[in-house]
């Protein structure tokens, strides 16, 4: 769709109209200034009509002054008034013509260069965005991404579009209206414009207030954002802990800033339209009083017509100044959000991966050399990571590094990655300092496989070709037999074409490390990074995919963090770290003669080496699911799918998500929402219906004064004075309805906004953890629509609301008054009125069609754009920012064409609405010539008539600007309204149910069938039936995917089983209140999630029902050994964690969230792998730690490390969701079964 080029640096400073339009190219520019020549020329047609009617007015009033005016008299005006009026009809219908001509083309130019110029923008935001450095990813809010790339680019379309062509239409009106009235009575004009500058100081002081506002009023929209972005993407956590609560409690927090800045916006708008409305009222009071004046006084200069050609082309001139301002209220908005993305885009980046500069060598040996690396995370300069370190690596060899956790060994794999660039020192790859190496390049030379692999929401085909693009089948399937992965495929029903889901979710975290190792495999890289690639893996896997990965070493400069011990014996080299230091390298055998820290790390390993290892890197890598979960029994993933663009499984799902059947609202019920406000937004209606009145009141004051002009001016001197200060008294009367209803209606739209968000959030956390599974709710589908849907609705109610009462009031009011002044007219005039309604219509229309089509492919683009924020580090390193890029494009393509498509019938459609009236007035005045020449009616009356309709007909057209916010809303009512009516199939809220007045924790389950809702035709569970007493372990072990974490799940009730019961005491799980069972339950998964808050706040989430002590923290703190480390951080249990955790090592998070489950004192212990990420340190204390918890509880705990589990009181072996055999350590052996093959396996190599 679009070129990217560096963009230029602009000058932020100034975000002018210049600064916005700084994407356009030469055919944007070609078209906007096409539009503001038509636009120009539209505004011309006001200021021409108002001269012909000037001259129809002296026409009128010569027919008064020749007659007298009584009913009864025979001697009606000589008809030559007929004659005049047909002429000046002519004159109206061809200015008509030409003013819907040139409409359609402003509003269709100006349509199209919006589109194409956003379209632009959102790509180099995107762009900007895929290519930061990581350093900013750790401080930036990833939540908030989306809210810019949505919201903000949506705001920048609505000011750089059609508003920019009415806002020139405006002005052109302006400027001819006062050079007219200079031209036909210069002092008049002058006496006019000395009060404008009161208009034009108040238009720029709001314009500049709500700019502010509307920068505010982001920011805290972005931070509620982010924080369901990290609630909804560790939905299982919050489920578990109970933490619903308190989430909806911090997300209302960050909204309550929200409104209160909402309702100081509404209030601003209000009191400035107020203000301009009063000075507008004494615009006339001031103008009639002088006119009438100047009449008596310069007979010759002056007359009737004369006056009022002055006074409406320069009110007209200054009116459309205030027409111009809702106009100018978009632009505001969309500078305060430009600022915000177009500094992102320009944002110097330090290491930027899109860069063609840097030295590409022919030839890579794969050396590699650390000289003096001393490194701290931007994010945390205070802590230093690595201190100082040298190590050369020779080309073809295998370096393993060992360590305890947090030591700086997955910081030194991120620096060769180029993440980050060391604070002193420097790496070299063959000699050249990889800062002077291509970076594209060199990333793609390198092969990496993390401690938590992350997939992609597409085939599994597909995420092994982000390994490399080019690659054929027929490479794919080896790489898949080399990460010995081909068996599990091949047993799936679309084999290579199965969708994984969102991040890997529908496989097992076994399953999941190896294609992530088959996508490591297809690129052939010369560099081999392998971060704890095994520690998913079961047993039986590990061994063989092990000893592919010792093939796949041969020849390759390899890199290995491993804690198992037994898979690096065979390294070339081992390099031992001790807090940021190198402090000993050598083979196996030297470093067990030197007796250092890896000779402590063997002797700890007792049971073989089958040791899992730490560290997600200091920085967090992603998170990846535990070892079994069929689908989603990861952790808590529910991340953002991005489209497997172009394979037929995501199409499929791209129709079903559009042709999205939404429930018909009534509006009373949108209108209930805001029951609490009742009574603030019927002040609001009152106000909205007297200020109504407003327009109607004028037009008979009106009509009066021109009739003063027909009869003797020394008399009705004083009825002018009279009329003037009524005029004011009509201002005065403005301006206080306007405030009121800023008052009403902020508070009371706001109010709505945030209830709206908040029982759309609640409601959210409600749903089973099944419906997360569901792609059509991917997390980025959900954040998107938190962010828009509630802000639409309010377009239906609030300040719409008082908008449609002024409308009414005002069209009845002037009916009313134009029946008793003249039926025949006002039949004539009302029988034009439909037409106008119906060009008002197809407008309408035209908004709703494609108000639901947008949002679901924004929906689209905004699942692609937070996965691959999400994940980027894996992007990154996989070099496929561009492809993500061009999957993002292609999502926004439809509707990019749609709205090209759409600019000229909404050009069209605005075309008509602005020509009917000149069609309507020439037929008025045509026939009010009729019938003042058959004495059905006087001039007087005839002025009532047509001020009252007119004007009225006027303001109602201004509240055109309904449609698009109604049409709207009313698609977000009802994706709302589904939301709020769906009742889960298992309610986290529900207070039904029994609590067990003694709580012994035996666990049963019964001939337990399961499938995952989204993935029907894979049987998990056939037939499983276990017990275990109170008290006991329960250790399940199978190979990956068997459905041990399935058998968790289901007793935390994230899912329930098909048939057969679970049950707890002798209770069916499903007849027990369910925050009171999870309530009992501790659970500790494969991979931890925490919350971007500090390590105290982490480990009281353990137990949300009351307030958790800080003794309890730092008992259950030392009870995990995790108290010292906490102790020896600067800020201690203050701490902040980070985005996910990302500001701890793997090991430092998995302790954390053990404490966390030990803080809630549970009866039962869930333990999901609890300790694959520590080392074999940490892992000792820690399995101490939980040997002491589980004391008097009953336990569950899955783990392939089978030496934590050899002390279990029942071992089950379980495969194809039914066990296979149990029974203790001992027995198990004895029966030389599938237990037996597995403790063989591992023992060490």
């Amino acid at each position: 769709m679009v070129e990217i080029e560096p963009t230029e640096a602009i000058a932020i400073k100034d975000r002018g109209l210049v600064a916005r339009s700084c994407f356009a190219d030469w055919q944007d520019i070609l078209l906007m200034l096409v539009g503001i020549s038509a636009a120009a020329a539209v505004g011309l047609g006001q200021p021409a009509v108002i001269i012909i009617f000037g001259q129809i007015t002296n026409s009128f009033v010569a027919t008064g002054q020749n007659v007298p005016l009584d009913k009864n008299n025979s001697e009606c005006p000589a008809t030559d008034v007929e004659a005049q009026m047909t002429t000046n009809a002519y004159y109206y219908v061809g200015l008509g013509f030409g003013v819907l001509v040139l409409s359609t083309i402003q509003v269709w130019t100006f349509l199209t260069s919006a589109a194409r110029q956003t379209a632009r923008i959102r790509d180099k935001f995107f762009f900007a965005v895929l290519h930061q450095e990581m350093a900013w990813f750790d401080t930036t809010q990833i939540g908030t991404l989306n809210t810019r790339l949505t919201d903000d680019i949506n705001t920048i379309q609505e000011g750089i579009g059609d508003k920019i062509s009415l806002i020139v239409q405006f002005s052109s009106t302006f400027v001819a209206g006062i050079i007219i009235g200079f031209v036909y009575g210069w002092k008049l004009t002058l006496v006019i414009l000395a009060v404008s500058p009161l208009l034009a100081v108040a238009g720029a002081v709001w314009s500049y207030l709500l700019s502010n506002l509307t920068i505010k009023e982001l920011t805290a929209y972005a931070k509620a954002g982010a924080v369901a972005e990290e609630v909804l993407s560790a939905i299982r956590t919050v489920t578990a802990f109970n933490g619903q609560k308190k989430a909806a409690a911090r997300y209302d927090a960050n909204l309550e800033e929200a409104r209160i800045v909402g309702m100081k916006k509404a209030i601003t708008t209000n009191a400035s339209m107020g203000v301009t409305q009063f000075v507008i009222f004494a615009c006339y009071a001031l103008a009639f009083w002088y006119g009438t004046k100047l009449t008596r006084d310069e007979p010759e200069n002056y007359d009737i017509g004369k006056v009022l050609i002055v006074f409406f082309s320069v009110l007209i001139g200054v009116f459309s100044i205030g027409q111009a301002s809702p106009n100018l209220e978009s632009l505001a908005n969309a500078r305060g959000a430009a600022y915000e993305v177009y500094k992102i885009i320009n944002k110097p980046r330090s290491i930027d991966s899109s860069s063609t500069e840097g030295f590409k060598p022919d030839k890579l040996r794969g050396e590699i050399e650390f000289k003096n690396v001393h490194f701290s995370y931007p994010s945390r300069p205070d802590s230093q990571i690595l201190k100082g370190l040298n190590l050369k690596i020779q080309p073809g060899k295998t370096i393993a590094f060992v360590g305890s956790s947090g030591c700086g060994k997955s910081t030194t794999i991120q620096l060769l990655q180029r993440f980050y660039d060391p604070n002193e020192g420097e790496i070299t790859i063959d000699g050249h300092d990889i800062r002077t190496l291509n970076i594209k390049w060199m990333r793609e030379n390198i092969g990496i496989v993390s401690q938590e692999p992350v997939l992609f929401a597409t085939t599994i085909a597909g995420n092994i070709r982000y390994g490399r693009e080019d690659i054929t089948d027929a490479e794919i399937e080896q790489a898949v037999k080399e990460a010995n992965a081909y068996d599990f495929i091949s047993k799936l029903p679309d084999k290579f074409n199965t969708m994984v889901g969102e991040r890997g979710a529908q496989l097992s975290g076994g399953q999941k490390q190896r294609i992530a190792i088959a996508r490591a495999l297809a690129r052939n890289p010369k560099i081999l990074l392998l971060d704890e690639a095994t520690s998913a893996l079961d047993t039986q896997s590990e061994s063989i995919v092990q000893a592919a990965l010792d093939k796949a070493r041969t020849g390759r400069t390899t890199i290995v963090i491993a804690h198992r011990l037994s898979t690096i014996r065979t390294a070339d080299v081992i390099a031992g770290f001790d807090k940021g230091v190198l402090v000993e390298q050598g083979t196996h055998n030297e470093l067990m003669e030197q007796k250092g820290v890896y000779y402590a790390l063997v002797t700890q390993q007792s049971f073989g080496g089958d040791v899992h290892e730490d560290e997600t890197s200091e920085e967090g890598t992603e998170y990846e699911t535990d070892d079994d979960n069929e689908t989603c029994e990861e952790d808590d993933i529910n991340y953002l799918e991005p489209n497997g663009l172009g394979n037929p499984i995501t199409e499929m799902f791209r129709r079903d998500t559009l042709e999205e059947k939404l429930p018909e609202v009534p509006y009373s019920r949108i209108l209930a929402l805001n029951k609490p406000e009742f009574c603030v937004i019927a002040v609001g209606v009152i106000a909205a219906a007297v200020g109504g009145c407003v327009t109607p009141v004028f037009a008979i004051l009106f009509g009066k004064i021109i009739g003063t002009f027909g009869k003797d001016l020394e008399k009705n001197s004083q009825a002018t004075v009279l009329y003037s200060l009524m005029f004011l008294v009509l201002g005065v009367i403005s301006l206080v309805t306007y405030i009121l209803q800023g008052l009403m209606f902020g508070r009371s739209g706001e109010a709505l906004t945030m209830r709206l968000r908040s029982l759309s959030f609640k409601a959210l956390l409600q749903q089973e953890i099944g419906w997360f599974d569901d792609h059509k709710n991917g997390i980025g589908v959900l954040l998107t629509r938190l962010a828009t849907d509630a802000s639409q609705v309010k377009g239906a109610t609030g300040s719409r609301l008082g908008l449609l009462t002024m409308t009414i009031s005002t069209l009845l009011a002037a009916i009313i008054i134009a029946f008793v002044h003249g039926w025949q007219l006002t039949l004539l005039i009302l029988a034009c009125i439909p037409f106008v309604a119906i060009a008002n219509a197809i407008r309408f229309r035209s908004m709703t069609g494609h108000a639901s089509k947008d949002q679901k492919a924004l929906e689209e683009a905004g699942r692609i754009s937070t996965e691959t924020v999400e994940n980027i580090r894996t992007v990154v390193a996989l070099t496929r920012e561009d492809r993500f890029f061009e999957q993002y494009q292609t999502s926004l393509a439809g509707p990019y064409r749609d709205s090209l498509k759409k600019a000229p019938l909404d050009g069209f459609t605005y075309g008509i609405s602005q020509c009917a009236n000149f069609f309507i007035n020439a037929a008025i005045f045509r026939f009010g010539a009729w019938l003042i020449a058959h004495c059905l009616m006087d001039f007087e009356q005839l002025f009532i008539v047509f001020a009252s309709v007119i004007f009225a007909a006027m303001n109602v057209g201004q509240s055109n600007s309904l449609a698009p916010d109604f049409g709207k809303s009313k698609v977000s009512a009802q994706r709302i309204f589904q939301l709020l009516d769906r009742k889960p199939l298992i309610d986290s809220y529900s207070e039904e149910g029994d609590e067990l007045a003694k709580f012994e924790g035996n666990i049963e389950f019964k001939d337990i069938h399961f499938v995952y809702p989204t993935r029907t035709e894979v049987q998990v569970l056939q037939g499983l039936n276990l017990k275990v007493n109170k008290g006991q372990t329960l250790a399940l072990v199978g190979s990956s995917g068997c459905g041990k974490s399935t058998s968790i799940q289901l007793l935390e009730r994230f899912y329930d089983p098909g048939s057969g019961h679970v049950f707890i005491d002798g209770v069916d799980t499903k007849s027990l209140r369910i925050q009171w069972l999870r309530s009992q339950l501790g659970l500790v998964q494969q991979e931890p999630i925490l919350f971007d808050c500090s390590i105290a706040e982490n480990i009281q989430y353990g137990d949300n029902s009351r307030v958790v002590s800080q003794e309890e923290i730092e008992e259950a703190a030392r009870a995990a050994n995790i108290h010292n480390f906490i102790q020896n951080l600067p800020e201690k249990y203050n701490t902040r964690v980070g985005d996910k955790g990302s500001q701890l090592s793997g090991g430092q998070k998995q302790r954390i969230a053990i404490a966390r489950a030990l803080v809630r004192k549970p009866a039962i212990l869930l333990l999901d792998e609890a300790t694959s990420a520590l080392d074999t340190e940490s892992e000792k204390v820690v399995q101490k730690a939980l040997d002491n918890a589980r004391k008097g509880r009953t336990c569950v705990v899955i783990a392939h490390r089978l030496s934590t589990i050899q002390n279990a009181d029942i071992i089950a072996v379980i495969q194809n969701g039914k066990v296979m055999e149990q029974g203790t350590h001992t027995q198990l052996l004895a029966m030389e079964g599938f237990y037996h093959t597995l403790v063989n396996a591992h023992v060490p190599h």
